[in-house]
């Protein structure tokens, strides 16, 4: 199995739960308050290892009770941390989410030192990639951090897998080292410009950024599933039915599961459908990390290969 280094942010995530999401100007009363260990990164990272992965998370936190608590969980989870910084200037992020009778969410960030997280900080990290990593990262760290880990991971022969969230735009010639990038349809709107509302309208917002060069664009698309374009092939592979509660977190667990799938030597769309799947447990569950599934609730009495 390859191994997977997942580079990103961690957060702690403070929720509430409301009747619905607060309009501008406005103050309403929430019900049950939790916090959350979160972070795009860690997110995935933990997702990845749950499901069976060799997970290595490389990321910064700052140098307070967040970032000690955020350090533990992810050992706790059977992640190698040793890239993981400490910032001393910076707190660590954090993340203020509110969450609606119906599972929809509103979130608000406040970086802290996932923003301070250079090339110069994750290039000892650099040094374990080779042809035998698949490389995931989102865009809650800076993005000359992120085009300096595509680049490299790229230079050295492994998979990148890029999850543009939050959407922001990135040099041309980046694209061209993507072996996969995996926007949701807001995202995919935003990187080309377009209104993407239902599968025709993402699969010809998926052939620009094909045409970019990125081999192959997976739109997460929430209960309908996910969608898979490459040039050649394109597939729609759905969601189980569920009973949503809180979609924090969904595309992140997609993301995470996707990766160990891959890593594993499965088929694209065989890595789509389970990450699908994941991602569906997920929604039934409150919080980010803590809804993330583990193996043997997708494949009973199967250990990662």
């Amino acid at each position: 199995m390859k191994k997977i280094l997942v580079f990103g942010s961690s957060n702690t995530d403070m929720v509430i739960q409301a009747e619905h999401l607060p309009l501008p100007g406005e103050t309403i009363l929430g019900g049950k308050f939790t916090m959350h260990a979160g972070g795009k990164g860690a997110n995935q990272a933990v997702a990845a290892a749950r499901m069976g992965g060799n997970v290595t998370f490389i990321a910064k936190v700052g140098n307070d009770l967040f970032g000690q608590q955020a350090r533990q969980q992810l050992i706790n989870e059977g992640i190698t941390t040793d890239y993981i910084i400490t910032d001393p200037d910076h707190p660590s992020g954090v993340a203020l989410i509110t969450v609606d009778n119906k599972g929809e969410n509103s979130i608000v960030v406040a970086s802290g030192s996932n923003a301070t997280l250079s090339p110069a900080d994750v290039s000892g990290a650099i040094e374990l990639i080779n042809s035998d990593t698949i490389v995931l990262i989102q865009l809650e760290i800076p993005i000359p951090t992120v085009e300096y880990i595509i680049e490299q991971s790229n230079s050295r022969g492994a998979q990148v897998i890029l999850n543009p969230a939050p959407a922001n735009s990135l040099h041309k010639e980046i694209y061209n080292y993507l072996h996969l990038l995996t926007p949701n349809e807001t995202e995919l709107s935003l990187l080309t410009n377009t209104i993407v509302t239902d599968i025709p309208s993402a699969e010809q917002a998926a052939q620009i950024l094909h045409k970019r060069g990125v081999k192959n664009i997976i739109v997460t698309m929430g209960a309908s599933g996910a969608f898979w374009y490459s040039g050649t092939d394109s597939q729609l592979i759905p969601a189980p039915k569920v009973d949503a509660i809180d979609t924090t977190g969904a595309g992140d667990i997609f993301n995470g599961v996707l990766c160990v799938f891959l890593a594993e030597g499965y088929s694209l769309p065989e890595a789509i459908h389970y990450a699908c799947q994941a991602s569906a447990i997920s929604v039934t569950r409150m919080g980010a990390q803590s809804s993330a599934p583990y193996r043997e609730e997708l494949l009973p009495g199967k250990t990662s290969e």
